[in-house]
């Protein structure tokens, strides 16, 4: 209970130190918040790091010279100034049609392709062990870094460090930066090795540092589990954590679909299950023409529509889904999943992504909030346009006699 209230006593000392910052001159205000920030690491995260085990000297090692990054997206900075209200900063959350481009796609297949030959006999032993196919492993690992070719130059502990201070989910990023603190304490790293992406992600599968913890593996035998310099490594922790994460050996991602008008695209959703065989009988058909495999007929699946009716439309298995645990992103699952079946010989997508109407994120945001004064359930308020907003979309424009297209759109805004 005292730890409780000692957790709200921080916060309001916090806040209060915002407010005040909020009034100050730019200099005054930089300085102050370098204070707030040194006192939030010394009173809050030292103590948390202490008590995991992570040496003082380690820990001013890895705060020496840190500020808060002021620059990184999704804070909430003093004078309450919002840094994503309407703007799409991460590519995940932008249009379909760029983010699954042929020249990315195509990019990556090629890669890959020439990769899963060099790399066949590890990629076998990876997939006995954990279930998960060698093409879902490759896409990832070309998502995440280009297959270990992309530059991860920001400092770990500066971003970790800033959005437990700023962001809008500073208990996520607490614990993902005393994370960060552990693996240097338990001698994975060194604190000059930790750098990150700009959402503090690490290595070449891109992991927060509380999941390299919990699935990164020693799958080359050094007794390091490297994810930044071993390939091995790196492939068999991508497959570690997809099976962790409820992958369903032997089942597709999903297939590309004609879904008639009738079945709704309110219909969409991992939490709303159909018997693919039930999907069929209503008029779901795969674009190629050629019948569902048996053995997905008599599982379940669930509606996918990652533009509304704008865009291609899926039949997704739950392996879908587990994807998204990797990157909580529609757009990220499908682009792996589809360069997975690319690397196997399939083709591009049939359906075409339409032209759609430019909101920002904030029109998305201003969106949702009126949504939820309808009662309706848009998942998190957040300005992206995820399965719940989706649904929550095309309810609103049944109500308002409007089509029902399950995406925003210029015509929706104005009549809510």
């Amino acid at each position: 209970m005292m730890n409780r209230f000692s957790h709200l006593a921080r916060a309001i000392a916090l806040t209060l130190a915002l407010g005040v910052l909020a009034a100050a001159s730019p200099s005054r205000a930089a300085s102050s918040l370098d204070q707030g920030f040194r006192s939030f690491l010394e009173t809050d995260i030292w103590p948390a790091a202490k008590a995991r085990g992570v040496s003082r000297a380690v820990f001013d090692a890895a705060f020496r010279g840190v500020s808060p990054d002021t620059k990184l997206p999704d804070l909430i900075l003093p004078g309450g100034k919002n840094t994503i209200a309407e703007t799409n900063f991460q590519a995940e959350f932008k249009s379909g049609a760029d983010y699954l481009s042929e020249r990315a796609v195509a990019g990556n297949v090629a890669t890959a392709r020439r990769l899963r030959s060099k790399y066949g006999d590890l990629l076998a032993r990876i997939e006995r062990r954990y279930g998960v196919p060698a093409p879902i492993l490759l896409a990832i690992w070309g998502r995440e870094s280009a297959f270990g070719a992309a530059k991860i130059p920001m400092n770990a502990f500066e971003v970790l460090g800033t959005k437990a201070f700023l962001s809008r989910r500073k208990a996520m990023f607490r614990e993902e930066l005393l994370a960060a603190l552990q693996i240097v304490a338990d001698g994975h790293l060194k604190v000059a090795e930790m750098k990150s992406s700009w959402a503090g992600a690490l290595g070449q599968p891109q992991f927060m540092p509380s999941k390299f913890l919990k699935y990164a593996v020693d799958f080359d035998g050094d007794g390091r589990r490297d994810i930044w310099n071993s390939v091995p490594d790196t492939l068999a922790s991508i497959a570690n954590y997809l099976q962790a994460a409820g992958w369903q050996r032997g089942r597709d991602w999903g297939f590309e679909a004609v879904v008639p008008p009738a079945v709704s695209c309110r219909g969409e959703g991992p939490d709303k299950a159909f018997r693919i065989a039930d999907l069929v009988k209503s008029g779901v058909k795969r674009v190629s023409g050629r019948p569902f495999p048996q053995s997905e007929l008599k599982a379940t699946g669930h509606l996918l529509f990652p533009a509304g009716r704008l865009g291609p439309a899926f039949v997704a298995t739950p392996n879908f889904y587990v994807i998204k645990e990797y990157n909580n992103s529609d757009l990220y699952a499908l682009f792996v999943g589809h360069v997975a079946d690319r690397i196997q010989g399939g083709g591009p997508f049939v359906g075409k992504w339409r032209k759609t109407d430019r909101l920002t994120r904030g029109d998305v945001f201003r969106m949702q909030q009126k949504l939820v004064a309808m009662g309706m359930d848009v998942g998190a308020v957040d300005g992206l346009a995820g399965f719940k907003t989706r649904r929550s979309i095309g309810e609103a424009e049944k109500k308002l006699g409007l089509a029902e297209t399950c995406w925003p759109s210029q015509a929706l805004a104005g009549r809510l």
